[in-house]
């Protein structure tokens, strides 16, 4: 089994039933689909999108239970060092702040359209997320079961 193959697998794994409630939160919030639809299912286009698509779930400090192919190469990181990752530690400590502020204002509306920031790898390099949808998993009952983000804009700082 190939890096990329144990990675996927882990992260389907991690996911497991939240790979869909990612995909119908986002189709509810902003009319449109996350990705579109492939044969070869959800799964592998979320895995495979050309967008960066991250995921955490509703614990006092968030931890990230998704991200695809692109969003690991951009922090650096296999995914069984993602999973489970303090969803904070994407962003550095000066803009943890900005971050915990947006994600207070997100809880109350829902979504955002064009969220921007600073994110950095494992490794130290910083990055500019700009044109980011932002939102809450929300179930068919109603309940929040974590937030979720995609981009598809950054530039290396």
């Amino acid at each position: 089994m190939t890096s990329d193959e144990s990675d996927r697998f882990a992260i389907q794994a991690s996911a497991g039933p939240r790979l869909e409630l990612i995909a119908e939160s986002f189709a509810r919030f902003f009319e449109r689909p996350l990705v579109e639809s492939a044969p070869c299912g959800l799964e592998k286009a979320l895995w495979e999108a050309p967008r960066a698509i991250v995921a955490h779930g509703t614990e006092v400090e968030p931890l990230f239970f998704y991200g695809n192919r692109l969003a690991l190469e951009l922090f650096g990181l296999r995914a069984d060092a993602f999973i489970g990752l303090a969803s904070y530690n994407s962003a550095e400590p000066s803009e943890r702040e900005e971050r915990a502020r947006m994600l207070e204002g997100l809880r109350l509306r829902g979504f955002l359209e064009d969220y921007s920031g600073v994110r950095v790898s494992t490794n130290g390099q910083r990055f500019a997320i700009t044109n980011t949808q932002v939102w809450n998993l929300v179930d068919r009952d109603g309940e929040h079961r974590g937030q979720a983000a995609t981009f598809s804009e950054w530039r290396l700082l």
